[in-house]
């Protein structure tokens, strides 16, 4: 399934792309996710933690950096993960650019993921929503993010504090997803 997703960042893009390589800084902001060991500069493993309804899964799996081409700003990531209970898989290929916007950056990501077992036959058809969801999240942690280190940087705050990864978001997250697939076919425009 492919999945693409974006969004802004008031700041200049070398700033961003540069702290986006910065997978320590990077990974608390990703709901869900815990880096459990960086093996080297382009391989890291990790944890995600999913809750949807009564269903829990936690997945263990890896991250690689495949591609990096600081000139175009694009990055290719490839993960896998295992479900720790046996009850499926995921594996995903993530291409993430950065384009200049004046004074601001857009970032811009394409994840083709690749679903198996429980996962698979609960999230197939609220995959996009949820993956909406969750990159609005990140989004927003990024931002707050780099705004305190930079307040910091300037003497006006303190560094943030991050605290250790929470299940991706459950009951209300599922639910959400659920109403937006439901009411999906009502928010289409009529062709010209």
């Amino acid at each position: 399934m492919l999945i693409q997703s974006g969004f802004e960042i008031a700041a200049p893009v070398e700033q961003v792309w540069s702290y986006l390589l910065d997978v320590e800084r990077v990974a608390p902001c990703m709901p869900g996710a815990e880096l459990t060991e960086v093996v080297d500069e382009r391989t890291w493993k990790g944890k995600v933690n999913v809750k949807l309804g009564p269903v829990s899964l936690s997945f263990a799996g890896t991250v690689t950096m495949h591609e990096r081409d600081d000139g175009a700003r694009r990055v290719m990531l490839k993960a896998q993960g295992m479900e720790q209970r046996g009850k499926g898989a995921a594996s995903a290929t993530v291409t993430s650019w950065l384009e200049e916007a004046g004074d601001s950056t857009n970032v811009k990501m394409s994840a083709d993921i690749s679903l198996s077992g429980t996962i698979a036959q609960i999230g197939r058809g609220l995959l996009p929503d949820v993956s909406a969801k969750l990159t609005e999240e990140f989004a927003e942690c990024l931002r707050s993010s780099m705004l305190a280190e930079a307040d910091k940087a300037s003497g006006a705050g303190e560094a943030p504090v991050f605290q250790a990864a929470k299940p991706v978001a459950g009951v209300r997250l599922g639910l959400w997803a659920l109403w937006r697939w439901l009411t999906r076919p009502f928010r289409r425009k009529p062709a010209a």
